[in-house]
């Protein structure tokens, strides 16, 4: 179960990260609103990793988190950011995942 709410903290993570895109790109109340939106999922992203942790190694958990935000927020980026892709930006990121996946299994 601890798992499962690790990568729900990644996807939060992903979202914050996203909502900071957003409000970059707007004004006035609407990026406010996407602020509100940021401060709201860094809440929840933090409040389930420290649930996870409760029984996951740290370091291990740390790492799945950070490398499922990292990974996602590239992918948003690129799909709604419209941020550059090129091989060798796919390919490190592919080495992320595998090393997360990794991770997972040599964890207990």
């Amino acid at each position: 179960m601890n798992w499962i709410i690790l990568i729900i903290a990644g996807l939060c993570e992903v979202a914050f990260a996203s909502c900071l895109g957003k409000a970059k790109q707007t004004t006035g109340t609407e990026m406010y609103l996407w602020y509100t939106g940021f401060f709201i999922t860094m809440t929840l992203s933090m409040v389930l990793l420290i649930k996870a942790i409760q029984t996951l190694p740290i370091g291990t958990a740390y790492a799945v988190w950070t490398g499922i935000g990292a990974v996602g927020t590239v992918l948003i980026g690129i799909l709604v950011f419209k941020d550059p892709t090129n091989f060798w930006r796919l390919f490190f990121m592919s080495t992320l995942i595998i090393s997360v996946i990794g991770l997972k299994f040599v964890s207990e």
